[in-house]
């Protein structure tokens, strides 16, 4: 017999994720999903809605774990996985993986998450004053403020990546 067709589809995450942990420990996610898929009109010129489809879709291990922490009701996802089964209406999905779209969203990883400065309000620009002898950046940093390194960093162009921040962590550049 030859192995399922892996099954490629894009939805939009329709309930809660419920997870469970069978009797020897591995992690079993269960939520489901809506495709819209559309079709093109062409007598209207337009593209169309087709009816929506329900899937029922189901992660094991490390997947279930971080779509458990990942995925809410309302965010659009891509899937691979395998079908399993049509009952009631629905297609029943074993995940392989699974991605959140960024069509409508940005998504941030551990290693990719702004700095809390980034989402700090902005205030309107204050009128110029003389300028004053100020004592260098790292004697005043204020949290908010970027670190010492980073007007050294920013101004030389970015051409070669630092090895790590002032605080140990990695610095990734994006070109």
């Amino acid at each position: 017999m030859a192995p399922p067709i892996p099954h490629v589809m894009s939805g939009t995450v329709s309930s809660d994720v419920e997870c469970r942990f069978t009797e020897t420990g591995l992690a079993v996610c269960r939520f489901r999903v809506t495709a819209t898929p559309s079709h093109w009109d062409a007598a209207a010129q337009t593209w169309r809605d087709s009816a929506p489809i329900p899937y029922i879709c189901t992660a094991w291990r490390d997947l279930a774990r971080n779509a458990t922490e990942s995925l809410t009701p309302g965010v659009t996802v891509l899937i691979t996985g395998r079908i399993t089964e049509i009952r009631d209406n629905s297609i029943y999905l074993s995940v392989d993986d699974l991605g959140v779209s960024l069509r409508q969203r940005i998504a941030y990883t551990e290693v990719s998450l702004p700095s809390p400065a980034a989402a700090a309000p902005v205030a309107a620009h204050p009128t110029p004053q003389p300028a004053a002898p100020s004592a260098p950046r790292a004697a005043t940093r204020q949290a908010g403020n970027p670190p010492a390194w980073w007007d050294k960093q920013r101004s030389s162009g970015w051409s070669e990546p630092a090895a790590s921040a002032a605080d140990g962590s990695p610095l990734h550049v994006v070109r």
